[in-house]
């Protein structure tokens, strides 16, 4: 688990809550997510362990490719619980922290503007969290990164990797 799954930016000044870097920041919604994928994970856990020991039983473990590649499932499994379990112990819930309501930070929705008169909303969530479709975009996408710990009413030019635009905040709110 590296840095790309914390948060920290300098702009946020009044925002308390954020001293070290070993913390994740999730909305309830997504550390309920979470909960809910490391508990189906760990019910699978012991039915690959039974898949592993049907297939030692087949005899010879170096050419034995059930044996194998259930191990590897297990491997893969382990990790991703080990991943969930850390998560889930470092996570900070969003609507429990001292944020400014009136600044642009994970868990506010945001209304901007761009220069041509489109107006766009977009909720502010966790890489794990996001999903464009549904306007829930990630702290760490390039514009979000640009309006962060802006207030409504600002005009912010951002960039972006087609180049440089600017957005008029319009409202924001929790």
């Amino acid at each position: 688990m590296g840095s790309k799954d914390c948060f920290y930016d300098k702009k946020l000044s009044g925002f308390t809550g954020v001293k070290k870097m070993s913390e994740i920041y999730l909305t309830r919604d997504g550390r309920e997510k979470l909960i809910k994928e490391l508990e189906e994970l760990q019910k699978r856990k012991p039915l690959i362990q039974d898949e592993i020991a049907r297939a030692r039983e087949h005899g010879d473990l170096r050419e034995n490719a059930e044996y194998h590649a259930a191990k590897e499932t297990l491997s893969s499994l382990m990790r991703r619980i080990m991943e969930l379990d850390l998560k889930i112990s470092r996570a900070k819930l969003i609507e429990e922290q001292n944020i400014d309501p009136n600044k642009i930070f994970i868990g506010v929705t945001m209304t901007i503007q761009d220069e041509s008169g489109e107006v766009y909303e977009y909720t502010i969530v966790v890489l794990e969290e996001a999903d464009p479709a549904a306007s829930r975009i990630s702290v760490q996408y390039p514009l979000v990164q640009g309006l962060l710990g802006r207030k409504a009413g600002e005009t912010v030019e951002v960039e972006l990797p087609a180049g440089k635009k600017k957005f008029k905040i319009l409202k924001i709110f929790r």
